[in-house]
C-alpha cells in the first residue's frame, strides 16, 4: 500500500470513530405535559393547587396560561395545543409519563391522535415515579411500543445503575433510548442510543460542544434542551433562577445548540408552567410575570412569542445537513 493510500485508510478509519448514528436530518422535540385538571373534567384541580394555590385565578405558575386553568383532557384543547407546535416548526412531542394507569398514561392516547392529526411524532418522557427500576421500564417500553412510541426518553436514569439498564436493553422493543445525564459514559455503559439534557439551569449551553462531541465519539446521538427560563419558587419554593432577558436566554441557548452540531433540539417546555419553562401562550395578569418585552413585542403578540420564535429555530436547524 502506497504512503497516500495508507493515509486516505487512516482518514477513513479516524471519521467511522467520531460520526454518529444521526436522523436524516437534525429533529426538534418538545417536552408536553397532560397533568392539568379541572373539576368540570377531571373532578378537581390537577396541578394548579400545588403549593396551596387555588385556581381559577390563583396558579402555582409564575405566569398566568393565556388558555386560565385548563384540563388535558379537553381534546379540543389538546387539539389546540398540538396545532401550535406543529406550526411552530416542532417534528416530536415527548408527552410527561407517570407510569401504567396514571392520569398521563390514561392521556396518551389522545395526545396521540391529536399528535397525528398535525404530522408529529410522539415520544415519552419517563418521569421518576415510585418503585421505577430498569426491569420496569423494559415492561413500560413494551407496552408503549404497543401504542406506536418509537423515542423513549428517561429522567434521572442515574438513579439505577449502569450494569441494570444494559442487562435489560436486548430486551426492549427496537425503540431509540435516550438518557437524561451529562454523563455519557454512563449512557453509553448503559445501552442508551443517546444524551439529553433538560435542566436548562445545570445544563447551560456552554456545555453543549462538549456533550455533542463526547456522545458522537461513543457513537451516541445528542439532543442537548434549551428553554426560555426557569422561575419555580411559586410552585415549590425553589429559589432557583433562570431570566427570560426578553427572549436572550432562548436565544442563546439555541444558538450554543447549534454549535454542537446535534442530532436533535429537545425544548423544555411546551408546557411545565410550574417551573416556568413553558412557551405556550401566556397573558398578562396582575401578580404574574408575562412575556411582554420579549423581542420588544407586547400584548398578544408578546404572548405567542416564544412559539413563533421556536419556528425561526426550527428552520434553521432543518436546513442543517
Amino acid at each position: 500500500m502506497t504512503r497516500s493510500l495508507r493515509r486516505l485508510a487512516a482518514t477513513a478509519a479516524l471519521a467511522l470513530l467520531v460520526v454518529p448514528a444521526a436522523s436524516a436530518r437534525p429533529l426538534v422535540a418538545i417536552f408536553y405535559y397532560p397533568w392539568y385538571g379541572t373539576p368540570a373534567l377531571d373532578g378537581d384541580y390537577q396541578m394548579w393547587t400545588q403549593n396551596g394555590h387555588a385556581p381559577p385565578h390563583d396558579l402555582y405558575s409564575a405566569f398566568f396560561p393565556w388558555r386560565g386553568a385548563y384540563s388535558s383532557s379537553d381534546p379540543n384543547l389538546v387539539d389546540r395545543q398540538m396545532a401550535e407546535i406543529a406550526a411552530a416548526g416542532v417534528d416530536e412531542v415527548v408527552v410527561s409519563w407517570w407510569g401504567w394507569g396514571s392520569p398521563t398514561d390514561r392521556r396518551l392516547p389522545s395526545v396521540i391522535r391529536a399528535a397525528q392529526k398535525y404530522h408529529l411524532t410522539v415520544a415519552v418522557h419517563i418521569e421518576p415515579f415510585e418503585d421505577r427500576t430498569a426491569a420496569a421500564v423494559a415492561g413500560d417500553v413494551k407496552h408503549l411500543a404497543e401504542l406506536g412510541i418509537t423515542d423513549v426518553y428517561v429522567f434521572d436514569p442515574m438513579k439505577v445503575t449502569a450494569a441494570e439498564w444494559a442487562a435489560v436493553r436486548p430486551t426492549m422493543p427496537p425503540v431509540r433510548l435516550f438518557a437524561q445525564t451529562g454523563s455519557v459514559g454512563f449512557a453509553a455503559a448503559a445501552g442508551f442510543d443517546g444524551i439529553y439534557t433538560y435542566d436548562i439551569v445545570t445544563y447551560t449551553g456552554d456545555k453543549f460542544i462538549r456533550l455533542c462531541t463526547q456522545a458522537h465519539a461513543a457513537h451516541l446521538l445528542c439532543a442537548p434542551s434549551v428553554g426560555p427560563g426557569y422561575d419555580a419558587v411559586r410552585a415549590d419554593g425553589d429559589h432557583q433562577y433562570k431570566p427570560r432577558r426578553g427572549g436572550g436566554t432562548y436565544d442563546a441557548m439555541w444558538t450554543a445548540a447549534l454549535n454542537a452540531w446535534p442530532d436533535a433540539v429537545t425544548i423544555t417546555s411546551y408546557n411545565e408552567w410550574g417551573e416556568g419553562t413553558q412557551i405556550e401562550p401566556a397573558r398578562a395578569v396582575a401578580g404574574y410575570a408575562s412575556y411582554d418585552g420579549a423581542w420588544k413585542l407586547r400584548g398578544a403578540a408578546a404572548s405567542r412569542a416564544y412559539l413563533d420564535r421556536t419556528a425561526y429555530w426550527a428552520a434553521r436547524l432543518h436546513i442543517r445537513p
